[in-house]
């Protein structure tokens, strides 16, 4: 090196020393121009600018001299301030890494811990958990520093401050707290690990179950975790004391357990991790470490049949190292329940029997209560399943064994490691218990479950023996008995089970063998006659031998008894010796003691309720006795007895136990029946379902299901019920009665009559059946004339009157039910104004009133007398309304007391009395039959003030006269029942006649809100809307009202005359009307049968077909109103009534010109002209006189007469006088008639008077027309401009206002068109589009117009306009659209024409000529 760099680097090296850094900077850099590759120049450069604070510069000449001289201290010490100072942690650590390195390679372990502790001291401080473990990890040996680092000397506790790697050196010389901390924080990391990719992993679709995702994300943690390594290194330190070795091996245990319960079984590693996991846990138990979970897999890995194969010695130790927890307590419980010393034999009996908690209580309770607290535990499970199996509390065996089985398999599953013997266990436990729990209902179950066993161990005896009983109890002797002698040959000599076998084998033998088998079953009782503490198997055993002695006759019949008295004497609650006591006194005992039997067979179903014998006799003594409550209790009991529904095993799933067949279907039926007599009908359901279960072609049960079924309301099933019952036993008429019964209330009133004349012709005198037949009469005729079928409902009405008669001939006991269908039924037929079947209707009539005449009462002698009905009256619906009220009457006289029959009979009475008074004609006796009506009612709600509807029929009775009093009942009816829709309304109602509108729209929304479908509420509310105003909302509510399907028939009138009136008042756009009017023929027609007598409806529909084309029918409607009014006319000569008459005969004059019956218009027209007066007075005389002098010479100019003719036209124009309009109107039709005769002069002569007219009345837009019409005829273009020139000079509103339909427009378009000229035409039509851009026909005609131009866009803008909803407009336009569009749409749309008037020969030319263009 020259002299100018060693002068320049001491010049920087004294300039840093002074602070001085910018000379520093200067002097360095004048180096590296000289020496670019300078090493202390570009550390001074880096010193300088790091103190000038230009930090980046700072690190490049740093790193420029790590670059040239990686070896060096200086850069990295000096970039390590820099690092520092920026607080870069990261690259400060890393630069100490490197420091750490070079003064490891000089061997320089005072500066290499130095750097060490610094390193250390940042990742505390600023690092994560992984950053300190991985500094800390340089501490221990195998750390590359550790040789270096292993030359610090041994650091002096007494003095820490003496040097300034003290903590490395007490690291170095007893790396065991590092390791400590390490691990410490390993286990804190992989945990937190764990659980943060468990939440981020968990919301991922089709991801495994929670615990397998935490197994997938353990097996990945642990997999590469160095805990274990770590453990070891604990494990074999040699400072390492006896209390952290424990645990840390316990620590090592949970870590080798979960990563070993990780890993799938196919996994090779989880082999080597469960033989390490055994080998740890094996030598920790083998020295005794008082470790509970080593312990735990140690007793829950083992794969023993048996409790005491877990071996005694391992369980007392358990107990001793861990006396106070719940495996402990359990065990200790167990050795006691089963007289095992607790501790060691060998023990002192000071220590043998040391005082626990367990000694204080019961050893069973103490099992109970520590099995609370294990629900995880095999061992506990098997433990608890055995102690309840010795108390026979089979239910809780069943649960607990089934629990034990799932934690075996999540055991097997985790460990890979079958454990048949325990598996071998439960099973036996389980299915032990299902043989004996409700048996045979879980027998299918046991059989399963003792087969797999069985065919693992042929031998095991328990399976063996409880084969046996469920062969046994399958009454399969002979194979039961090889079972049982199978067992017995296995234990010989055991007393407890051995012994059973060989008891069950004998009595297995005598079924088949009686005498042997009673023999070895005495060869047992001797036996057990040598055993203490064995009289329940000695009460068995003698039972058994008194049952062979039954079974073998009458000369051992005493003998019997006599063992059945000393079974007793030995056990005084053994069941079956009390049923066979009661079976002696009832059948043997001479003479017969049904009261023994009974006191037997009661204690016997009180010990036993399985005892099903005792109970059926029980049930049968309880029910010849009638004690219908008693027979319910033993019915339930038994039920009981056998396990109910669910047999026992209450799994929360209903379907589960309808597997589960009945063992005493007698006592289902017997609950069915109770149930369905107290009309719970689903638990009643339920009942016979179960029993048909266990007897499926038990008809009777059958035939009471579908009864239950129909009650219920669920008759299609009660038909499938019936019909099975019927196939059963197709004579049983009860069945039929049912069916028929089920299709009544279908509403298939034809085949339930059908099914009940099946009945009555073999029975002719049944009451029941004939008093249903007349109920089914009267349903039908309701029916029937809802539907319109007037003379089929007057037949059925007939039908259900003898039916009745027919009835209380037969009985009198049902007098009073018959009496009132009967009733009811002429009620019906009172709503008739007339009758087709007058002879018949007389008959009924007068033999009903000659049943009550003779009985009549007082209570009607006041108001009303019954006529009988004369041979030659005229019937009506009156007179049957007369003999209902007798009929009604005399059901109260001889009906029941009871306060449900009298409070219907006076209602009936009372709301007949009120259709009376309201019907009848007007006399004196009109308001007293109200009066007493409402006092009927009352008399009703005295015996059932509860009745909403009573209180509501008393509100309709007071809604004129009394409104107070009709509002409080009303009230009333809402205060029993707030949902009464008829009580709501008719409130309504009341209100709006009593013209409170607010609260009648109040009321009347209330009722629609609870039945939408209530017909009157509709009408109600269209009523508010009239009388506020609203015409179009009232026509619009009606026209819903029309569409429900109640029977209102005034509604269907009220809404055809809205419709009618609107469209004759309304001022219409050119259009036909029929769409409008066809709503209005449908409901007319609707009401013409359901009211026929009605003759302003028939003068309705008759107008309304006139509109609508069919003149014929409105010729028959108009003709039968005349006969109507005209009989009306006669019986009170009303001038109301002759007007309509005059009326009703001119609108039918006009209609027969129409038909062309020119001489019945004429003799029409007369006709009302001889009614109408000669002075001219009234504006409607006058219009009715001149609309019939007119017709009259229209007649006759039809006929020839043009003479009368003439004269008849100038009588009407004289009759018009100075009525302009009318006048106007005359003058028209008589140029028209003048110009139809065809003659130059008659049509000169026409326009002429249609000119003298417009000169008198130049607004006539009618004469206009017609003239312009004329011209237009005559091709006279003149004489359409004089026409229509006046009309178009007025103001547009003006012209609206006499032109609404837009004539003058039409005529002009036709005029041109008429010329050849569309360009006039199309201009003449769109200035009325600019006039009235709204008027979707204008917009039509423009669009047609257009089209002819060819002009197929715009025609296409012109129809696209939507001005509203119309769809009436948007039939019309369809065939103008499919024209002008094309393509798909165009077909679309001429389809959619098609379809919406498929009548119309135009749509289909427009379809046609569309495909013909699509082809070309």
């Amino acid at each position: 090196m020259s002299s100018f760099p060693k002068t320049k680097l001491k010049a920087a090296r004294d300039a840093i020393g002074k602070k001085q850094y910018e000379s520093a900077r200067d002097a360095a850099a004048q180096v590296l121009d000289y020496e670019p590759d300078n090493y202390n120049a570009h550390v001074f450069l880096g010193v300088a600018y790091l103190e000038l604070g230009e930090n980046e510069k700072s690190e490049q000449f740093y790193r420029k001299a790590i670059e040239l001289k990686p070896d060096q201290i200086l850069a990295w010490q000096g970039i390590s301030k820099l690092y520092e100072q920026t607080r870069r942690w990261d690259e400060l650590a890393e630069s100490l890494g490197h420091m750490m390195s070079i003064f490891s390679d000089s061997n320089d372990a005072t500066k290499c811990a130095e750097a060490l502790q610094r390193l250390i001291d940042i990742r505390r401080d600023h690092g994560t958990r992984q950053q300190v473990v991985q500094a800390l990890k340089l501490i221990l040996p195998q750390s590359p520093y550790y040789t270096v680092l292993s030359n610090l000397p041994p650091p002096d506790p007494t003095n820490p401050t003496s040097t300034s790697t003290f903590s490395t050196q007490a690291a170095i010389h007893n790396s065991l707290p590092t390791i400590e901390e390490i691990i410490a924080l390993t286990q804190i990391y992989e945990e937190g690990t764990i659980k943060s990719e468990f939440d981020k992993r968990r919301t991922r679709l089709g991801g495994p179950s929670p615990d397998q995702l935490r197994k997938d994300i353990g097996k990945e943690v642990w997999g590469s975790s160095e805990l274990p390594s770590l453990y070891n290194e604990i494990l074999n330190h040699p400072s390492t004391s006896d209390e952290l070795r424990r645990s840390t091996e316990s620590k090592l245990v949970r870590f080798k357990q979960q990563y070993y319960f990780s890993l799938p079984s196919a996994d090779p590693e989880k082999a080597k991790i469960g033989s390490e996991l055994d080998d740890l846990v094996t030598g920790m138990v083998t020295i005794g470490i008082p470790d509970e979970l080593a312990w735990s897999i140690f007793l829950e890995g083992k794969d023993t049949d048996t409790i005491e194969g877990y071996g005694a010695p391992y369980l007392r130790q358990y107990i001793e190292l861990f006396p106070t927890t719940p495996f402990a307590k359990i065990l200790s419980g167990y050795f006691i329940y089963n007289g095992i010393q607790v501790s060691d034999e060998g023990d002192s009996d000071d220590e043998a029997r040391k005082p626990t908690e367990v000694d204080a209580v019961d050893p069973y309770d103490t099992i109970l209560d520590a099995f609370a607290a294990l629900p995880d535990s095999i061992i506990a499970n098997r433990i608890a399943a055995d102690t309840y199996l010795r108390e026979l509390d089979y239910q809780s065996t069943i649960k607990v064994a089934e629990s034990g089985l799932e934690l075996l398999r999540r055991h097997e599953s985790n460990a890979g490691r079958k454990l048949k013997q325990v598996r071998k266990a439960f099973n036996v436990v389980l299915a032990t218990s299902l043989v004996h729990l409700f048996p045979p209902k879980h027998h299918p179950r046991a059989i399963r479950l003792l087969d797999d066993v069985l065919s693992l161990d042929p031998d095991n005896v328990d399976c063996l023996i409880s084969r046996g009983y469920v062969l046994q109890s399958a009454e399969k002797w002979e194979e039961a008995e090889s079972l049982f002698a199978k067992a017995d040959a296995l234990i010989p000599d055991d007393l407890e089970k051995g012994l059973r076998a060989k008891e069950e084998r004998a009595w297995c033998h005598s079924r088949t063998q009686l005498t042997e088998g009673m023999n070895l079953l005495k060869g047992v009782l001797d036996t057990l006659n040598g055993l203490d503490d064995r009289d329940p198997d000695k009460a068995r055993c003698l039972w058994r031998i008194g049952k062979c002695c039954w079974d073998a006759g009458d000369d051992s019949r005493e003998e019997a008894f006599a063992c059945f008295i000393k079974s007793l004497k030995y056990n005084s609650t053994y069941a079956p010796s009390y049923t066979s006591l009661g079976i002696y006194y009832t059948e043997h005992a001479s003479p017969p003691d049904p009261t023994r039997a009974s006191k037997c067979f009661q204690k016997a179903f009180e010990l036993d309720p399985r005892e099903a014998d005792a109970a059926r006799r029980l049930a049968e003594g309880f029910a010849e006795e009638r004690e219908w409550d008693l027979v319910e209790v033993v019915a339930r009991r038994t039920i009981e007895g056998e396990g109910g529904l669910d047999a026992g095993i209450q799994d929360g799933n209903t379907v589960a136990s309808r597997r589960f067949l009945p063992t005493n279907a007698w006592a289902w039926k017997a609950l069915g029946v109770v149930e369905l007599t107290r009309r719970n009908y689903a638990p009643s359901i339920e009942a016979f379902q179960v029993a048909l279960r266990a007897d499926p072609d038990d008809q009777l049960s059958w035939l009471r299901l579908g009864e239950a079924y129909s009650k219920a309301g669920r008759h299609a099933a009660a038909l499938k019920a019936l019909g099975r019952a019927q196939e059963l036993r197709p004579d049983d008429w009860v069945c039929t009665f049912f069916t028929a019964e089920v299709q009544r209330q279908m509403g298939k009133l034809s085949e339930a009559l059908t099914s009940f004349q099946s009945i009555l012709d073999a029975r002719p005198a049944e009451v029941g059946v004939l008093i249903s037949v007349a109920q089914t009469y009267l349903d039908l005729a309701r029916h029937e004339r809802f539907t319109g079928f007037g003379a089929r409902a007057e037949q059925s009405f007939l039908s259900c009157v003898e039916t009745s008669l027919h009835a209380i001939a037969e009985s009198p006991g049902y007098r009073g039910v018959a009496w009132k269908i009967a009733a009811d039924a002429l009620f019906g037929l009172s709503s008739s104004s007339s009758f087709t079947d007058q002879g018949g209707i007389r008959a009924i009539l007068n033999e009903v009133s000659t049943l009550v005449f003779q009985h009549s009462s007082t209570r009607l002698s006041q108001v009303f007398k019954l006529i009988p009905v004369g041979a030659e009256d005229t019937l009506s619906g009156l007179h049957a309304l007369q003999v209902a009220l007798a009929a009604y009457d005399y059901r109260i006289t001889v009906g029941s007391t009871e306060d449900a029959a009298a409070s219907s009979s006076w209602f009936d009475l009372g709301v007949a009395l009120h259709y009376w008074a309201i019907r009848a004609p007007p006399s004196d006796q009109n308001q007293p039959a109200s009066d007493a009506a409402a006092t009927f009612v009352i008399e009703a709600l005295k015996k059932d003030p509860s009745n909403a509807t009573f209180w509501t029929a008393l509100g309709d009775i007071h809604f004129v006269a009394k409104p107070k009093a009709a509002q409080h009942a009303y009230i009333k009816a809402l205060d029993v029942d707030p949902k009464s829709v008829v009580a709501w309304t008719n409130l309504g109602l009341l209100c709006l006649y009593h013209n409170d509108l607010e609260l009648a729209n109040e009321a009347l929304y209330k009722a629609q809100v609870l039945d939408p479908d209530y017909t009157i509420a509709w009408v109600g509310q269209a009523l508010v809307a009239t009388a506020n105003g609203d015409s179009s909302d009232a026509r619009t509510l009606l026209e819903h009202a029309v569409s429900l399907t109640a029977d209102v028939p005034m509604a269907d009138f009220e809404f055809a005359s809205r419709v009618f009136s609107s469209l004759t008042k309304a001022a219409q756009v050119r259009t036909t009307t029929e769409d409008a009017l066809f709503p209005a023929f449908f409901v007319l027609d609707r009401y013409a049968k359901r009211c026929p007598s009605d003759a302003c409806a028939l003068h309705l529909f008759g107008l309304v077909c006139e509109r609508l084309g069919k003149l014929d029918l409105s010729a028959d409607y108009i003709t039968r109103a005349i006969a109507l009014l005209e009989a009306l006319y006669e019986e009170n000569e009303d001038t109301v009534v002759e007007r309509q008459f005059t009326i009703a005969h001119t609108n039918l004059a006009r209609v027969r010109i129409s038909i062309q019956d020119y001489a019945g218009a004429l003799e029409s027209f007369e006709s009302a002209l001889g009614l109408l007066p000669e002075s001219v007075e009234d504006d409607t005389v006058r219009v009715l006189r001149v609309q019939a002098q007119f017709g009259c010479g229209l007649a006759n100019f039809k006929m020839g007469d043009l003479q009368s003719a003439l004269t008849a036209f100038q009588n009407a124009l004289d009759s018009a006088s100075e009525n302009l309009v009318l006048r106007g109107q005359v003058t028209v039709l008589l140029a028209q008639t003048m110009w139809a005769i065809g003659t130059e002069d008659f049509r000169e002569s026409a326009k002429a008077l249609l000119l003298e007219c417009i000169t008198s009345d130049p607004e006539n837009l009618l004469a206009i027309n017609t003239l312009a019409g004329m011209g237009i005829l005559t091709e006279d273009d003149g004489l359409v401009d004089a026409a229509l020139s006046e009309i178009q000079s007025l103001p547009i509103e003006r012209r609206q206002e006499l032109d609404p339909q837009r004539d003058v427009t039409y005529l002009l378009v036709q005029h041109y068109l008429g010329q050849g000229d569309t360009v006039e035409a199309l201009r003449t039509a769109q200035k009325a589009l600019f006039v009235e851009p709204s008027s979707s026909e204008v917009r039509r005609e423009v669009a047609s117009l257009t089209l002819q131009h060819g002009d197929r866009p715009s025609a296409q803008a012109l129809l696209a306009v939507k001005l509203d909803d119309n769809i009436i407009d948007e039939r019309e336009a369809l065939a103008l659209s499919a024209i002008a569009d094309e393509g798909a749409e165009s077909l679309r749309s001429a389809q959619r024409a098609v379809m919406l008037a498929p009548g119309r020969q135009q749509n289909w030319q427009t379809l046609a000529y569309v495909r013909a263009r699509d082809v070309r």
